[in-house]
């Protein structure tokens, strides 16, 4: 199996066809290399040095509230009740603490991520185009709050392909649909295989485990396929859509070899299951997400993403934001596991972590006095990882929380960070449709140099 090392393109074909039977996929290789100088998904380079191979995104669907979490603003507390406009002020709930040698402060909610904040860069001046959930979550993963468009992971895994042709480039954890659904992990007019793969615990990908039992009964089935697809593709050399469908079904063949493995955490040590805060034979907990996160990216998968989601809501807390405590607690001690694993294994190196939301919540209360209303005009979001200036919080709000005060990012400035510290210039990730170059940061962004290292 391909290592998390770059691997040629050469290297890339070979593995693939040791992978399925050696000169038994001589053919398909073949065709794949006409079509597209070489198979779809193989490793492509990058416009410059990358900082780092892997990203890895944490989505807190429902709108975070900045102020309760990781933008300390003690102003709330003592302006409690006073007036903003026909608004009322409302205190914070939480508690916050100074860590690390960076001393950032980071409110009681997250205990454990605390401890991982000399690792980190906040970013407390966010700022999106919409305050509506879909628009707002439509923007965060693909540039656009208007019409959907191709998502971060689909454009990652076009500009850069995969570390493993066994594997999909970009893979999802979504127990429960996030706003936009799908939209969020699309593929939209880019080739079909950059699509994100969704997940779905307690059964990752559903009939996984091929009914075939016979290996040369499978083979030979197969090499029919292949052969009927590529006599299909001669008499339509026009045809975009099949070479991806046909890169599918090869990705789709790996994984029933190697997904079995890389979504069993069976032989995982008792010390890195007790650092996610997962019970051994848990296979649905976010804490198990997070721990075959580390596996799929190990295993070379280029993009993973994880949406956080609470069993019965999301962090939209109109009435009562005290139910941010139970979705803290689901998320805080994976993320920080996942953090130190990556970290004590080399990998937090290349490896980058953005942690965000579609808004923040409003420094005044909302449909009761418990609670918070959405908020697109400043808000928090986090990097840790390959290339990011850790340990340091870039950008200010003011001194409720209400709006930017210093260094506005917005999300096309994040978009362009993001893939800059990937090794690509989001001017000229591009691809051509309609008659035009569209990319994720349509024609705007900007990359934001004081959170690289």
């Amino acid at each position: 199996m391909p290592t998390r090392q770059d691997i040629s393109r050469r290297g890339f074909l070979g593995a693939t066809a040791l992978a399925t039977g050696g000169l038994a996929a001589h053919s398909q290789l073949s065709l794949a290399a006409s079509l597209h100088g070489g198979h779809p998904l193989a490793p492509k380079p990058s416009h410059f040095p990358a900082k780092a191979k892997n990203l890895i995104i944490f989505f807190m669907t429902g709108g975070m509230s900045h102020v309760d979490t990781f933008d300390y603003k003690p102003q709330l507390t003592k302006r409690h009740g006073q007036k903003i406009g026909s608004k009322t002020i409302k205190r914070l709930d939480y508690k916050f603490k100074q860590h690390g040698q960076s001393g950032q402060q980071v409110s009681e909610l997250f205990p454990h991520v605390a401890q991982c904040v000399d690792d980190m860069c906040f970013i407390h001046s966010i700022f999106n185009d919409s305050a509506g959930h879909s628009k707002a979550t439509l923007a965060m993963h693909t540039g656009s709050v208007t019409i959907p468009m191709p998502s971060i992971g689909a454009w990652v895994g076009y500009g850069l392909g995969t570390l493993n042709p066994n594997l999909p480039p970009f893979v999802v954890f979504a127990k429960l649909e996030p706003y936009t659904a799908y939209q969020c992990w699309g593929n939209d007019f880019l080739p079909a295989y950059y699509r994100g793969l969704r997940v779905i615990p307690p059964q990752p990908i559903p009939h996984l485990k091929s009914p075939v039992s016979s290996v040369s009964r499978l083979e030979l089935e197969r090499q029919m396929l292949r052969d009927v697809n590529e006599s299909h593709l001669k008499l339509r050399p026009g045809d975009v859509k099949l070479p991806g469908r046909m890169a599918n079904f090869d990705t789709a063949y790996g994984l029933m070899r190697e997904a079995p493995e890389a979504f069993d955490v069976s032989r995982e040590s008792d010390h890195t299951l007790d650092l996610y805060g997962l019970k051994r034979g848990d296979r649905a907990s976010f804490a198990w997400q997070c721990l075959v996160t580390r596996r799929l990216v190990e295993r070379g998968v280029r993009v993973v993403e994880l949406f956080d989601v609470g069993s019965n809501s999301n962090w939209d807390n109109h009435s009562d934001i005290s139910k941010h405590r139970g979705l803290a607690k689901q998320l805080d001690q994976p993320l920080a596991g996942l953090i130190t694993d990556l970290k004590q294994r080399g990998m937090l190196d290349d490896t980058l972590i953005v942690g965000c939301t579609e808004f923040g919540r409003t420094p005044w209360q909302d449909a009761t006095p418990k609670g918070r209303g959405h908020h697109a005009s400043a808000f928090t979001c986090f990097l840790a990882g390959g290339g990011v200036n850790a340990g340091t919080a870039y950008g200010a709000s003011d001194e409720l929380g209400n709006k930017v005060a210093r260094d506005p990012v917005h999300v096309h400035d994040f978009h362009a960070t993001i893939l800059h510290l990937l090794g690509l210039d989001h001017t000229r990730l591009t691809y051509r449709y309609a008659g035009r170059d569209f990319r994720l940061t349509d024609v705007a962004g900007k990359v934001i140099d004081g959170v690289l290292a």
